[in-house]
């Protein structure tokens, strides 16, 4: 199992964006979310932001030294609950934290975060967008690698993507998500499951059943 050997996997998607993936330190059996997690790395110009940092294992050298030797200068947080490991990217790398307004009680990060609603421009002129979930995340459009970078609003648990099920799934969600069809997106990369897809699956995710966990 992947997170018994504490794998770190590491994926160019295109010049200037990659991923790792990592298991999560809290994930149990009766986890909703299947297998490691998902952080995304982008460099626009000056900018290295890392989205949803999960910090690699302390021996996924090659994960660390490809960081170390560009270092994040922006970490953010696309939801309440992936606080993750955002501060420790901006303690070591000195990287500027932004991310939600409000967080779990049980989970709030120690570091001061610029907190970002939906539209918000954000460094490397990636922007904030809107889900229609009402649980306060933003996913990323990251426009220099036609990309959109999701928290929890789609999940792929059998390498098929879909939308995950919320109480506004009807009225707002997927209104918001094929919305965002207007963007000239390429790339889908998602948190959870397989991370990576393209556009014509994120169509299909719309029209499918939804993943209850």
């Amino acid at each position: 199992m992947l997170r018994a050997t504490l794998v770190t996997e590491m994926l160019d998607i295109t010049p200037g964006l990659w991923i790792w993936r990592t298991p999560h330190p809290d994930w149990t059996p009766e986890s909703d979310f299947i297998g490691p997690v998902t952080s995304a790395c982008v460099t626009v110009g000056n900018e290295v932001i890392v989205l949803d940092p999960l910090a690699p294992g302390p021996h996924a050298d090659a994960v660390w030294s490809r960081l170390d030797a560009n270092p994040p200068t922006a970490a953010i947080v696309l939801k309440p609950d992936h606080v993750r490991d955002v501060d420790l990217f901006v303690r070591r790398y000195g990287a500027v934290g932004y991310g939600p307004s409000r967080f779990y009680p049980t989970d709030v990060p120690r570091s001061r975060l610029i907190p970002v609603e939906p539209d918000d421009l954000l460094p490397g002129g990636l922007r904030a967008l809107y889900d229609g979930r009402g649980k306060d995340e933003t996913p990323i459009w990251v426009a220099r690698h036609r990309a959109l970078v999701f928290a929890d609003a789609l999940t792929a648990p059998h390498s098929e993507l879909h939308v995950w099920d919320c109480a506004a799934l009807r009225d707002r969600a997927l209104p918001a998500l094929r919305a965002l069809l207007e963007l000239p997106f390429e790339h889908v990369i998602v948190s959870h499951g397989d991370p990576v897809h393209d556009r014509g699956a994120y169509e299909r995710a719309l029209t499918a059943a939804p993943w209850r966990g």
